[in-house]
């Protein structure tokens, strides 16, 4: 191989909790005119796994323990974010003001566990976040046997 082509495709709709990832992704290969071919790599942004997988929580939700409180005070941060940090860490391996790195429960060390606050819906006033799908390698297959099986792309054997 000499060359690398990207192509971003557009006509992705906004992600909803429940949609079918890989209607909506083959529909947008259809639509870019993009036949992908064995070995091809597709790249998905996790964000969009986890809004279809419908992991986002509202903060109005969620109730700060003491040690989310304490821990929020010294990192400057909302303590229902902390909350939910901690709820899917399972260490805190750094914590300073402004910064707050863990070892995620799937064994990544990162910042706030990955939970995001931007983007995540329209712009209602809602205080939802998004957490990082709950099992990214089942993710990832669900979507290449999917994909695999719509587009008639057969897997490439090593």
């Amino acid at each position: 191989m000499t060359s690398l082509e990207v192509i971003a495709l557009r006509g992705l709709p906004f992600v909803e909790p429940g949609d079918d990832l890989v209607e909506l992704i083959a529909s947008a290969l259809k639509q870019n005119d993009v036949a992908p071919l064995a070995g091809d790599v597709l790249v998905v942004a996790q964000k969009i796994v986890s809004k279809a997988e419908g992991r986002t929580v509202d903060l109005a939700t969620v109730e700060p323990s003491a040690k989310a409180v304490t821990l929020a005070a010294e990192v400057d941060k909302d303590p229902r974010l902390i909350e939910l940090i901690l709820s899917e860490s399972v260490r805190v391996v750094r914590a300073r003001r402004g910064v707050l790195i863990v070892e995620h429960r799937l064994g990544f060390i990162m910042a706030n566990a990955g939970v995001d606050q931007s983007n995540v819906g329209p712009a209602d006033g809602s205080s939802r976040v998004l957490l990082l799908p709950e099992d990214p390698d089942r993710s990832a297959e669900a979507l290449r046997r999917g994909l695999t099986t719509l587009t008639g792309t057969e897997k490439k054997r090593l």
